[in-house]
C-alpha cells in the first residue's frame, strides 16, 4: 500500500470503493464482519494461532493463542490494535491513490520480501518488484496491485500542488525506528511499518499519520532531482521507456495476468489442495478473464449458500463490494445461482469439468443497476476534498455529470471547457479515455464491469480542463555513422525513419558519438519514430532510441547539485544490476542511467543545461574511461563543462578507485552510505593523456618506410603498457571473450590472470632491442626488460605500487595532477609477481610530460586494461587538454551518516538484504 494523497486512509468514508458508496449496514446480518477495525476494507475473523506470529500493525509478538486475521489481505493483528489500525485493505488501495503512476515490474530474485497485496512471503522466480519503488508482489498478485508508484516527473496531466510523503508499507529493516515514537517499527517476519520512498523516514502504521505531510526529501535532497524539476510528455510511452529500463527486465511480467493459479503452489510454499469437505471452484471476473482463461480458485464447503460463495469470490478478486449486488453465472451454460440457491457439487478436484464444459467454472457478474453514485476527481491542484460524489441514472450523460461537478466545486465556467476522463489505474500502465459529452455514464460502468470487475475497482473518473498544451517529446537517436554534418544526419534519418519534417526538428547533434536529439511536436509521430528506430540498422549497426526528460532549471532548488549516476550492470557480476535498482529507488530514476543502454551520452545530454552537477560512475576502470572520453568529446555543449566524477568500483583492478579512496571493489556497501560519501567527497584534479599511435613500416635504423594503417588516437587515465604486461592482459581478454559467462567475479578473474601469467613465466623478448624511448626530447637508454609501463596514477595491477616509495633525488614524488608520467620497466612475470606481493618495485627509468616511442616490431600494448597488438611505428604520449575533476572520498568521519544509521533514516532498500 502506498499513500500520498489527501484522502487519508484513517477516514473510512474517504477510502470507499471508487464507484460504490453503499454502507456496510446494508449487508445481511449473517455476512457482516463480527470484528470491526478503524481501517477500511478489512474483513476480520478471530483465529487460533498454531505458530509464533507477529502483529502487522505494531510489529510486536502476539502472545497467546488468539489473533485477528483479515480474510481478504491476510493482515494479522492484536485485538487491541483493531482500534488503532491504519493499514487499509488491499481491496481499497485504489481509492487512496492520489496521482496514478504505473509501476515498472522486473524479476525480484531470491531475496526475502513480503507481497504488498496478499502480505505473504515472496521467494522464488515468480516474485516481481518495481524498479522504481519498493513494491514487491507475487506474479499472480501483480494484477491486483494498482498504479501507486512514485510520481517522478510532471507530464501535463494529473499534477500536485504540494509534495507529500509517498508511504510504502512493509519490507523495512529490523533496525528501523519510528519517526514518531522512536520504537522499532521494522520486521523481517511480517509486512509491517511504513517508509517514505523519497526522504526515507520510517514509522509504525499506527503513527505515520502524525508525521507532517510535506516531504523534505531527506538527507539526499541536495543531490536529488525534485519531480517538479522534470517534465516529460509521455502519454502512451510506458514507464519502462520513460526511465530507459531495458525490456529484458520486464519479460517476467509480460504474461503475468495469464498465470494459471491452479498450477501454482500456495504462498506458504506447500502445494495447494482443497481442505477436507471442501471443493475448489474456478471463478472469472468478466469476459476478458474468460477469453484469457484467467481465473481465481475459490475454496468452499460442498453445501454453501450462493451469497457466501459470492462473498468468497469477491475476496479472491480483492473487491470491496456488497455480495447482494452480484451473482454467479455458470460458464458455458445458462445456469444462474440466486441468493437462495445452495451450491452442492460432488465432483472432486481431479475430475472437474473444463472451462468450456461449465461444471465448477463460474463467472462473477454485477447485477444491473438503474442508479448509482460515483466519485469524480479534479485534476487541478486544490486544497479541498479530493473528489465529488455524483448520483447518476440511466439518463445521465458525461455533460450532465460535468455540470453537477462544476456546481459542487463552485466553478462558474462553461461546461464545454471541461471533459470527463475515465482513468484505469492498472499497475503496468495508466490508461486514459475521454468520454464524449453525450455518452451515457451508467452504460460505460456496465460495460467496464462486464469486461472485468477487477478493472472496475481500479477505475475512477476525473474532470479535466480542455486546454491545447504544446507537445514536446525529446528522443535521442544513437548508432549513426560518426563525423557527419547536420544536413547529412537529417538526410540519413529522413531516408531510414521517413520523419515528418514539419513535426520533427534536430535540436542537438553529436558528430563524435554518431547521435542526434530530435524534438517532436506530435505524440503519435514520436511513438512511431521511437519504435521504428529500434528495428532500423544503418551500416549494419542497429540504432538506439531513448526518451529524454527535460530538466526545468527555474525549478531547481537553491544549493542543489544533482548527481548524475551511470551504472554498468554487466560489471561486478550481479552487483551492478542491484546498484542500478537501489539508486533508482534512492534518487529520482531520471538521473540514473544504465550505461549499457545508449552509453554515457544520454545522461550528459539530459544534464546539458544544468549549471552545476556531479557524476557517479559505477563500473570498472574501463567504464570510467568511457565516461571520461565521452565527456571530453561533448563538454563544449555542456553548461557545466567540468563536473567532478566519483567512482563505485565494480571491475577487477579498480586502480583509479583505489587511489581516490573508493576502495578495491564494491563489497555490498549500503548504497545510501555511498551517496552520502559522494556528497561529502573532496574534489581533486587528475591528468589525462592522449596517445597517438602512428603505425608505419620502421626499419632497424628507425627510418619510416611507409604507412601500415591509419593513425589512431586513444585517451589514457591510469597507465599504458607494452610487452609482457600487455600480453598477459591480451590473453586474459581473449579468454573472457571466449567464455564471458564465467567472468562474473573479481576472484575468478584474478585466478585466470594468475593462470595466464604462469604460462608466460619463461617468456623472454628483450624489449630494449625493439624500442627507442624519448622523454622530453631526451633519448633514454632502456635496461634489459620484458615490459615497459607509463604510469599516471600510483596504482597498477590491482593496487600494486610499481614506482615504489623510496625517495630518489632524480625524480619528484608521483602525483595524479603533477603533469608528469612515470616510466617503469619490469623484467618478466616473476618480477611482476614480486611487485604484486609488495616485495619489490619496478625499475625506474624516467619521468616526463612528453613521450615518444619508436617500435620496430609488432608488440602487445594495453591502455587502462584494454589490450591489442600494435604494428610497428611511432607512439607519442602528451597531455590531453585540461585536467579532469575527480571526487576523492573524504577521510573525515561521516557524522551525519552515522547518526542516520542509528535512527534508521538513512537506510536504503538494498541494505535490508543482510545475509539473505
Amino acid at each position: 500500500m502506498a499513500d500520498s494523497g489527501r484522502a487519508r486512509p484513517a477516514d473510512p468514508d474517504a477510502a470507499d470503493s471508487p464507484l460504490t458508496v453503499k454502507k456496510r449496514t446494508q449487508q445481511s446480518p449473517g455476512l457482516r464482519p463480527k470484528y470491526q477495525s478503524s481501517a477500511p476494507g478489512h474483513c476480520f475473523k478471530k483465529v487460533t494461532l498454531t505458530k509464533p506470529t507477529f502483529c502487522h500493525s505494531c510489529s510486536d509478538f502476539i502472545w497467546g493463542l488468539i489473533g485477528f486475521l483479515c480474510e481478504v489481505c491476510n493482515l494479522m493483528c492484536h485485538e487491541k490494535c483493531l482500534k488503532t489500525l491504519r493499514s487499509v485493505c488491499s481491496c481499497v488501495t485504489p481509492s487512496v491513490v492520489r496521482v496514478p503512476v504505473a509501476h515498472c515490474f522486473g524479476p525480484a530474485g531470491q531475496k526475502k520480501r513480503f507481497c504488498c497485496v496478499c502480505r505473504k512471503q515472496t521467494e522464488g522466480n515468480t516474485a516481481l518488484r518495481c524498479e522504481v519503488c519498493e513494491l514487491h508482489v507475487h506474479a499472480d498478485c501483480a494484477a491486483f496491485s494498482c498504479a501507486d508508484c512514485r510520481s517522478c516527473h510532471l507530464d501535463g496531466t494529473l499534477e500536485q500542488d504540494t509534495f507529500p510523503h509517498h508511504w510504502r508499507e512493509g519490507n523495512l529493516s529490523s533496525a528501523a525506528r519510528c519517526e514518531v515514537c522512536r520504537r522499532s517499527c521494522g520486521s523481517s517476519d511480517v509486512l509491517t511499518g511504513m517508509r517514505c520512498e523519497w526522504c526515507g523516514i520510517t514509522s509504525h502504521a499506527a503513527c505515520y499519520l502524525s508525521v507532517p505531510q510535506e516531504c523534505t526529501l531527506g538527507r539526499l535532497r541536495c543531490m536529488l532531482l525534485h519531480p517538479a524539476c522534470i517534465r516529460l510528455d509521455s502519454r502512451n510511452f510506458s514507464k519502462m521507456h520513460c526511465y530507459r529500463i531495458t525490456e529484458s527486465c520486464s519479460h517476467d511480467l509480460d504474461n503475468s495476468d495469464d498465470v494459471d493459479p491452479s498450477a501454482a503452489v500456495c504462498k506458504d510454499g506447500q502445494p495447494a489442495a482443497p481442505e477436507l469437505g471442501k471443493q475448489s471452484l474456478k471463478v472469472f471476473d468478466g469476459d476478458d478473464a474468460v477469453k484469457r482463461s484467467y481465473f481465481r480458485p475459490v475454496s468452499i464447503f460442498r453445501a454453501t449458500r450462493n451469497e457466501e460463495v459470492v462473498e468468497a469470490a469477491l475476496r479472491a478478486f480483492y473487491l470491496p463490494s456488497e455480495p447482494q449486488d452480484y451473482e454467479l453465472h455458470e460458464v458455458g451454460g445458462l445456469q444462474r445461482l440466486h441468493s437462495d440457491d445452495i451450491l452442492n457439487r460432488n465432483s472432486g478436484p481431479d475430475n472437474r469439468s473444463s472451462v468450456r464444459d461449465g461444471g465448477d467454472t463460474w463467472l462473477l457478474r454485477a447485477k444491473p443497476r438503474d442508479t448509482e453514485v460515483i466519485k469524480v476527481y479534479a485534476d487541478w491542484p486544490r486544497s479541498g476534498a479530493a473528489f465529488v460524489r455524483v448520483s447518476i441514472s440511466t439518463s445521465s450523460t458525461a455533460a450532465s455529470v460535468l455540470t453537477e461537478v462544476l456546481s459542487e466545486l463552485d466553478r462558474q465556467e462553461d461546461v464545454s471547457s471541461f471533459s470527463l476522463m475515465e482513468v484505469c489505474m492498472n499497475s503496468k500502465q495508466v490508461q486514459r479515455q475521454t468520454l464524449t459529452p453525450q455518452e451515457k455514464v451508467l452504460d460505460k460502468l456496465q460495460e467496464i464491469r462486464k469486461l472485468s470487475l477487477r478493472q472496475m475497482n481500479q477505475t475512477r473518473f476525473y474532470i479535466v480542463e480542455n486546454r491545447n498544451r504544446a507537445v514536446q517529446v525529446n528522443l535521442l537517436i544513437g548508432g549513426l555513422p560518426p563525423l557527419l554534418t547536420k544536413e547529412e544526419y537529417a538526410q540519413l534519418i529522413q531516408e531510414h525513419l521517413t520523419i515528418k519534417s514539419h513535426l520533427v526538428t534536430i535540436s542537438h547533434f553529436y558528430p563524435s558519438q554518431g547521435a542526434l536529439a530530435l524534438q517532436i511536436s506530435c505524440f503519435s509521430e514520436a511513438e512511431r519514430i521511437y519504435m521504428l528506430a529500434k528495428d532500423t540498422s544503418v551500416n549494419s549497426k542497429t540504432l538506439t532510441s531513448l526518451v529524454i526528460p527535460e530538466i526545468m532549471l527555474n525549478s531547481l532548488g537553491e544549493g542543489v547539485c544533482p548527481l548524475l549516476v551511470f551504472v554498468n550492470p554487466k560489471s561486478g557480476g550481479m552487483k551492478g544490476r542491484e546498484l542500478l535498482y537501489s539508486f533508482r529507488k534512492l534518487l529520482n530514476p531520471h538521473q540514473v542511467f544504465d550505461i549499457s543502454n545508449g552509453g554515457p551520452l544520454a545522461g550528459l545530454h539530459t544534464f546539458r543545461q544544468v549549471p552545476r552537477f556531479r557524476v557517479l560512475v559505477c563500473g570498472g576502470d574501463g567504464t570510467v574511461g568511457w565516461v571520461l572520453g565521452v565527456l571530453e568529446a561533448v563538454r563544449h555543449k555542456l553548461v557545466c563543462r567540468e563536473p567532478p566524477i566519483g567512482i563505485v568500483p565494480l571491475g577487477t583492478g579498480n586502480d583509479l578507485a583505489r587511489i581516490l579512496r573508493w576502495g578495491p571493489g564494491y563489497s555490498g556497501d549500503d548504497p545510501h552510505h555511498i551517496l552520502v560519501s559522494v556528497d561529502e567527497a573532496d574534489e581533486v584534479l587528475m591528468d589525462r593523456w592522449t596517445i597517438l599511435l602512428d603505425a608505419q613500416d620502421v626499419s632497424e635504423d628507425g627510418k619510416d618506410n611507409g604507412f601500415l594503417e591509419p593513425p589512431k588516437i586513444v585517451q589514457m587515465n591510469n597507465y599504458f603498457g607494452l610487452g609482457i604486461d600487455a600480453e598477459l592482459s591480451l590473453d586474459f581478454h581473449l579468454a573472457r571473450e571466449d567464455e564471458p559467462d564465467k567472468f562474473t567475479s573479481r576472484f575468478h578473474n584474478k585466478g585466470v590472470y594468475v593462470k595466464v601469467g604462469l604460462q608466460k613465466i619463461s617468456y623472454t623478448r628483450s624489449l630494449h632491442k625493439e624500442l627507442q624511448l624519448q622523454v622530453d626530447t631526451q633519448n633514454i637508454p632502456l635496461p634489459n626488460i620484458e615490459g615497459l609501463i607509463f604510469l599516471n596514477i600510483p596504482s597498477w595491477g590491482s593496487g600494486a605500487d610499481l614506482w615504489g616509495s623510496e625517495v630518489d633525488g632524480r625524480y619528484g614524488k608521483p602525483s595524479i595532477d603533477d603533469g608528469l608520467l612515470e616510466v617503469v620497466g619490469v623484467t618478466g612475470v616473476v618480477h611482476m609477481g614480486q611487485v604484486q606481493s609488495g616485495l619489490r618495485s619496478g625499475i625506474r627509468i624516467a619521468q616526463g610530460n612528453y613521450i615518444r616511442l619508436t617500435v620496430s616490431k609488432p608488440i602487445p600494448v594495453q591502455v587502462d586494461g584494454e589490450p591489442w597488438i600494435q604494428p610497428p611505428g611511432h607512439i607519442i604520449i602528451s597531455a590531453a587538454g585540461p585536467k579532469v575533476r575527480m571526487l576523492r572520498k573524504s577521510k573525515q568521519k561521516q557524522k551525519k551518516s552515522s547518526a542516520g544509521v542509528k535512527d534508521g533514516r538513512s537506510e536504503s532498500p538494498s541494505s535490508r538484504d543482510g545475509g539473505h
